[in-house]
């Protein structure tokens, strides 16, 4: 993979997957309290989410450039 973003665009994208994380443990803790079988799913995609956003930033690569796409930062 060959880097397509630079360092400002890195740091944007391990910020934004630092943030969607904690709120995927956010709502696992909710899940935990409430037993909301649906608040699981969603805590599991925020979390893998923010860590593919985690990944994509430490190796200065974004998905949706490569697939073509121009992104304003």
């Amino acid at each position: 993979m060959q880097c397509n973003i630079d360092r400002r665009g890195r740091t944007v994208r391990m910020f934004v997957g630092a943030g969607v994380e904690i709120t995927g443990f956010a709502f696992l803790a909710v899940w935990y309290l409430s037993g909301a079988p649906w608040l699981v799913w969603l805590a599991a995609a925020c979390i893998v989410g923010g860590n593919f956003a985690i990944i994509e930033g430490a190796l200065g690569w974004c998905a949706i450039r490569a697939m073509g796409f121009r992104t304003p930062i």
